[in-house]
């Protein structure tokens, strides 16, 4: 029996999207033909792959293990195709890039110089401050602060992330101006929130070893970029990544607040992307670029 691998691809993209209509609008193909595509697929095997009703898919129990294997045709064919970049030696096809909310201050300016470089590459770039599932949405490269915990990805450090405390010399002059951690317990504070999380406790490195101070203010949100414009526009003092304020520090829109105090180092910034036997030409430019950029900054 020769099975069509196209079938196979059409049925790993129904379980991807979740429903077949959702499959049909990403391939970009009729529902019919979806529909009618999966049915032949079942009917090559003998056997059903997927139970249907009204308002969800459920895998069968071999609808599994053939997905399994329809998942490594996948990963066959694009080695293939990244063989094929290699041996053209040249950079090209689209890279589809994952980065936080907050990250997009420092990752977006740089993505036109390298595009610039490397004109046959087109960026798709997915702002998400959830954890992507890089495989399974074909992601080929994510920017994370954050430690690796997936053994089945590759993690390359593009920088260190020292912390700052910031606040706009308007909200200094409204409000006065810290001198000593405990004071900041009397200020507005700008905090980081995500669902029902909130991050209120400032870490600072004290003679002891770390420690915590609970912190409160009128706004909380999920976006740092959006904190950053809050402080610059004198809503209160901000901890954050120095990266994200480098240009408010140096145009004079924020300053340092208790500058003298040390602050734990945060997490590194890295490139996360699959472990591939063969990596393309155009995830390895576009992390080395990276690194050429961001190492030093």
């Amino acid at each position: 029996m020769a099975l069509n691998p196209q079938r196979l691809a059409i049925f790993a993209a129904i379980i991807q999207a979740g429903s077949i209509s959702a499959a049909a609008l990403q391939l970009r193909c009729g529902k019919s033909v979806v529909s009618r595509q999966l049915a032949k697929l079942e009917e090559e095997l003998g056997a059903r792959l997927i139970q249907r009703s009204t308002r969800r898919l459920a895998l069968t129990e071999i609808g599994e293990l053939v997905l399994q294997e329809a998942r490594r045709i996948e990963r066959a064919l694009a080695n293939i195709e990244q063989l094929s970049g290699q041996y053209q030696q040249q950079a090209r096809g689209l890279l589809r890039v994952s980065c936080s909310m907050a990250g997009r201050r420092v990752l977006v300016p740089l993505l036109a110089e390298f595009t610039t470089r490397h004109p046959q590459v087109k960026v798709a770039l997915q702002l998400d401050d959830r954890m992507v599932d890089l495989i399974a949405e074909q992601i080929d490269v994510a920017i994370r602060t954050s430690n690796l915990v997936d053994s089945t990805l590759i993690a390359r450090k593009l920088s260190d992330n020292p912390s700052v405390i910031v606040a706009a010399p308007s909200y200094l002059t409204r409000a006065g101006t810290p001198q000593t951690v405990d004071d900041l317990r009397h200020h507005a504070c700008l905090l980081y929130a995500v669902g029902s999380r909130v991050y209120d406790e400032w870490a600072f490195q004290g003679p002891g070893g770390p420690y915590t101070v609970r912190v409160d203010g009128p706004l909380q949100m999920n976006d740092g970029g959006a904190l950053v414009t809050a402080a610059a526009g004198g809503a209160g003092i901000l901890k954050v990544p120095l990266p994200l304020v480098r240009e408010e520090l140096a145009s004079g829109e924020l300053v340092k607040v208790l500058a003298h105090l040390p602050l734990p180092p945060g997490p590194s910034n890295y490139a996360v992307y699959p472990a591939r036997d063969f990596l393309a030409l155009k995830t390895a430019a576009f992390v080395d670029f990276l690194q050429e950029r961001l190492s030093h900054s």
